[in-house]
């Protein structure tokens, strides 16, 4: 199975492959029915989740009924516990939406809700994240996560998310960080696909960010909370959750 997912996920294009997953996972979620685990994105729980990766497949990480990853489980109980997004009135921005949060914050009455991508199907505005075509502090909450890897002018896009940010806004902007790095690592001569994966992570990646990340957007004006989430669940929630221990939530505000 880790092989097959493997193949789909660098064979088959991301927008066809966010349409197929709609029809698929209907059926795989019957077929992994059990208790062991629980999404608690719908409360739904499972024998196992699913192996996930673009090189190294991990296993035990993709819920089959949400297709939410460690992640966005993590976020999710951020936002659950800990702040008022499920019950405030917000404007709020969500760039490449996952399909774990889209339909769940799209039917939020408190939340006036856009998205935004330049390929997913799931966006409602079709945006370059370096040229935003919406007015300075127009959002409340802005969601940004595993985008600001795949954007060569990073710094131009962080200031876009800063500008477009309400003075008191949040902004949650997660990465693939490597902790273990002191100091993020790009080059831009590295295009081959494969060279990609094996240095950054993914093919479509252009670097690999360090602990440096958190004072990057501060240089750009943002406040930053480094948020360890899992040390606030108990370590049955984090089993239960399918977590991943030690990842970092960088929950950022415009001052």
């Amino acid at each position: 199975m880790k092989k097959l997912f493997k193949f789909i996920l660098n064979t088959i294009p991301r927008p066809l492959l966010i349409r197929l997953s709609y029809a698929v996972r209907p059926i795989i979620s019957i077929f992994l029915k059990g208790n062991t685990f629980t999404d608690p994105i719908d409360r739904k729980s499972f024998s196992k989740f699913l192996p996930y990766g673009y090189g190294n497949q991990r296993d035990n990480v993709l819920s089959p009924s949400t297709l939410s990853l460690e992640r966005h489980r993590l976020l999710w109980l951020y936002l659950k516990n800990e702040t008022d997004f499920f019950t405030a009135k917000a404007k709020v921005l969500h760039f490449a939406p996952e399909q774990a949060f889209y339909k769940k914050f799209r039917h939020l009455k408190n939340l006036e809700y856009t998205t935004t991508d330049l390929n997913s199907p799931l966006a409602d505005v079709k945006a370059d994240i370096c040229d935003l075509p919406f007015d300075s502090n127009q959002y409340d909450i802005i969601f940004c996560n595993h985008v600001l890897e795949h954007i060569p002018d990073d710094t131009k896009a962080m200031q876009e998310l800063l500008r477009v940010l309400k003075p008191g806004g949040m902004a949650i902007l997660q990465i693939p960080q490597d902790l273990n790095r002191a100091v993020t690592f790009e080059d831009n001569t590295i295009t081959d696909p494969k060279e990609r994966a094996q240095i950054f992570g993914q093919y479509d990646h252009v670097r690999v960010y360090g602990r440096d990340y958190f004072e990057k957007l501060r240089s750009i004006g943002f406040k930053v909370n480094e948020v360890d989430y899992t040390n606030e669940l108990s370590k049955e929630e984090v089993i239960k959750y399918c977590l991943a221990p030690g990842e970092i939530l960088p929950v950022c505000y415009k001052a």
